[in-house]
């Protein structure tokens, strides 16, 4: 049904025409008489000077209002580097088109350095180098956070285990403000779930970063922007959210900024709490043996978040700043697993396995940066120092009680608990330069970086009500990391066509994983020293000013963190547990994209990447207990993943916009084990997203948006089934704009859960889930302080905030 509503909503797009029809045309050129191309042209209402609509000239200066309403208007245009085009009172008619003629700019009233410019950012920006995805405009995204915003992003898929993928490419680094996180696996996916909406300016998707930026991460960098706001004086917000679904989940936030010629201070504090489940089932069959498994969990979760910085204009040129950010949560929760264990398919049960599990956990982290920046034309120096310190703990009680069919008889029971803490220290210190040269752009910088990672396990039987330390099953895993990098990148126009962009990235690798054991059958560290160069390049060519191509190349590597290596045994049940695998070596991968940009707003592009030691999930049978079944880490040979993906914006009239996000990939996975494991898994999929936003009168304005997933295949060889969500949102604002009150209800129809199937080394498995993607929530963020003075940038003119109607993606 979710497709069906997908494709409605597509052709009600593209095919629903309105009842204006008065057309306004003319043309724009300079004191030459050269055509304009590009210029920003509005008209307003003469009644009372509101917007009624925006469009752009093309590359031969023309511009053209359709179906316009019958009225006089005043029309407006502007452009860098000239002086304002303004023409009043324009009085059209029904069914008539209406020719201006020539308008001609004049080019001796403004300076470049004053130029102002006003926009609404659009929800999806592509730019050269990124897809920008705007949350804060957004109404849907009320009562969400950033793991739920992921699901809404172009180009992102979020799986049944939270891991994140970009083009259908796994190997995603998550950012925050410019600065990596570094965790990954449950620790990133309670990150992101704790990070409310409301504090989320934007999400940059990089998919083949620059020599500028670490190699690490295969399918590119996701970004997290939070706000900051740029406005001089005295400015903050306060918001808060309240979201139901079967459980309820609530926030709040505070934040401040103040800023003159001397300094730019702002700061944050959050607290968001809830209750969140989640539901898996599964059948597996493997040894003949069969167990049908069903697991049910429950978290409840209280986070506390603070942000505070400072930017000091010291003198001319330079700015010294500082940030602190600091985090605390602790959390409770509840895991009802129970399997049913049959000889073979046909066979009655014979025994039930049942194990209600509970946890209690904490986490806590505390990053520090300093920076310095000098800047003067034509060149700048950055330097960024980072200090993080993430400290998670967790104990988990978990009876595991055998019972006959009856579920009432006890045969056996196995009684265990375990405790992880896990500290990660990360220290970083990073240069980059860059300088006007020879017609273009140098860059060069080095960084360094080290991030240290202590993680214990230790697991008690429960004897008596006594635990008792399993000495073979308790460990410490400690793992260090050194990289240190250095990069050259240069870019410059070719001619008045081309455009040249291309580094050089190298980076040597010093890591040491160490498992240590309390029974004293510890085996040697396992150390990696190696060094690699990481090439990318590109190249624009300006086929008119309406068309743009472009092509990327670039390589990077994904190296195993301590996540996937850490070989801790983590536990729904004694028969369904994860590991992970401290013998993964580094992915290293090969992308190429061809970009295709046509009017400046609808972008298109192809890509095609092949991965060599590809680190994927898998799905296989213990060796030591015939019943089990795990997940784990394995590197793949190859894998190999054809995509394209198409961003549209749409603005159909004065009050319907929408956005259009089409994306198809086509996967080979290879791998052959020696113990007889096999992938050879060949998957298409595609996926789609819109959001439709409408103008409906007096302050209102309405969201329709949707996602939908086709078949596809998570890690190495789970093929899942489509899945999709429907959101509806409505926006109000009040007291001149400053209280803006959000309604959202999200996937509404409930079809975002997930189902599929996988086949590996002997085990065949079926499985389905979902968790609470349907909720209904309110936001309320009020603004207060001087939001009219804004602070510009010196070099376009441009402000850094803007509140009038864009013209497009």
């Amino acid at each position: 049904m979710q497709f069906y509503y997908t494709i409605l909503l597509t052709v009600f797009s593209f095919f629903w025409v309105g009842a204006q029809n008065a057309t306004l045309q003319g043309v724009l050129v300079d004191d030459g008489e050269k055509p304009v191309g590009f210029a920003n042209v509005a008209i307003y209402k003469s009644v009372d000077n509101s917007l009624y609509k925006v469009e752009t000239s093309n590359e031969d200066g023309v511009f053209t209002f359709r179906n316009v309403e019958p009225g006089v208007y005043n029309l407006e245009a502007t452009f860098i580097g000239y002086s304002n085009i303004r023409s009043e009172n324009i009085s059209l008619i029904e069914n008539q088109d209406k020719d201006l003629g020539q308008l001609k700019f004049s080019t001796d009233a403004v300076e470049l350095e004053t130029a102002v410019v006003k926009a609404k950012r659009a929800m999806v920006e592509v730019k050269p180098d990124r897809t920008v995805f705007n949350v804060e405009g957004t109404i849907n995204s009320a009562g969400d956070n950033g793991l739920g915003l992921l699901r809404k992003a172009p180009g992102v898929l979020v799986d049944n285990n939270n891991n994140i993928s970009v083009l259908s490419r796994s190997g995603v680094l998550v950012y925050v403000d410019g600065r990596r996180l570094p965790i990954t696996g449950d620790a990133l996916t309670a990150y992101l779930q704790n990070l409310p909406a409301e504090q989320i300016d934007r999400i940059d998707i990089i998919t083949n970063p620059g020599a500028k930026y670490e190699a690490q991460g295969n399918a590119g960098i996701i970004d997290i922007r939070l706000k900051k706001d740029k406005n001089l004086g005295a400015n903050g917000s306060v918001s808060t959210n309240l979201s139901q679904g079967r459980y309820t989940q609530s926030g709040v936030s505070v934040s401040g900024n103040y800023r003159n010629k001397k300094l730019n201070s702002f700061a944050s504090l959050g607290y968001n709490g809830g209750a969140r489940f989640n539901e898996m089932e599964f059948r597996n069959f493997q040894n003949s043996i069969l167990v049908d498994e069903e697991n049910f969990s429950r978290n409840n979760t209280n986070n506390v978040n603070m942000r505070w910085g400072t930017d000091f204009f010291v003198a001319k040129n330079h700015t010294l700043g500082f940030l602190v950010s600091a985090g605390a949560t602790n959390d409770s929760g509840i895991s009802n697993n129970t399997s049913l264990l049959s000889q073979d398919l046909n066979s009655p049960i014979d025994s039930i396995l049942i194990a209600e599990n509970s946890s209690i956990g904490r986490a806590r982290n505390v990053a520090v940066n300093l920076n310095y920046k000098w800047e003067v034309k034509g060149q700048s120096i950055n330097i960024d120092a980072d200090y993080g310190l993430y400290d998670n703990y967790s104990d988990n009680n978990q009876p595991n009680l055998y019972f006959a069919p009856d579920r009432e008889t006890l045969l056996t029971s196995v009684l265990t608990s375990y405790e992880t803490p896990v500290k990660i220290n990360i220290n970083t210190f990073k240069v980059d330069y860059e300088k006007d040269f020879i017609g273009g752009k140098l860059g060069l910088g080095t960084k360094l970086s080290n991030v240290a990672t202590d993680n214990t396990f230790l697991f008690y039987n429960i004897i008596n009500d006594q635990s008792d330390l399993n000495d073979d099953r308790s460990n410490i895993f400690i793992y260090d990391e050194n990289v240190y990098a250095a990069y050259v990148n240069y870019a410059r126009p070719i001619n008045d066509k081309w455009n040249l962009s291309a580094g050089l990235r190298t980076e040597l690798t010093d890591s040491k994983g160490d498992l240590q054991t309390f029974n004293n059958t510890s085996e040697p560290p396992v150390e990696q020293y190696y060094l690699n160069y990481f090439p990318t390049v590109g190249l624009t060519y300006k086929v008119s000013q309406m068309n743009t191509l472009s092509l990327n190349y670039g390589s990077r590597i994904n190296r195993p963190d301590y996540n996937v290596l850490n070989p801790f045994r983590t536990q729904l049940s004694e028969l369904s547990f994860s590991k992970g695998n401290a013998f993964l070596q580094p992915e290293i991968v090969h992308n190429v994209e061809l970009g295709y940009t046509l009017f400046y707003r609808f972008n298109f592009k192809l890509a095609y990447s092949r991965t060599l030691n590809q680190i994927t999930r898998l799905i296989a049978p213990d060796d030591v207990d015939l019943r089990a079944g795990f997940i784990t880490w394995e590197n793949l040979s190859t894998q190999t993943i054809y995509s394209f993906n198409a961003s549209l914006p749409f603005q159909f009239n004065k009050w319907w916009s929408a956005y259009l996000n089409a994306s198809a990939a086509h996967l080979n996975n290879q791998a052959e084990y020696e113990d007889g494991g096999i992938v050879d898994v060949q998957a298409f999929t595609y996926n789609f997203f819109q959001q439709h936003t409408f103008k409906l009168g007096r302050g209102y304005s309405g969201e329709v948006s949707g996602w939908f997933s086709g078949p596809g295949v998570w890690g190495g060889v789970f093929r899942y089934n489509s899945t999709g969500s429907l959101n509806l949102g409505l926006q109000k604002k009040f007291l001149d704009d400053k209280l803006n009150v959000k309604l959202s209800a999200n996937d509404i129809l409930y079809t975002s859960g997930w189902n599929g199937a996988s086949e590996f080394n002997g085990l065949v498995s079926e499985g389905a889930g979902r968790w609470d993607s349907r909720r209904v929530s309110i936001a309320l963020s009020y603004n207060f302080g001087n939001k009219n003075v804004k602070s510009r940038n010196r070099k376009t003119g441009l402000e850094d905030e803007s509140k009038r109607v864009s013209t497009g993606g």
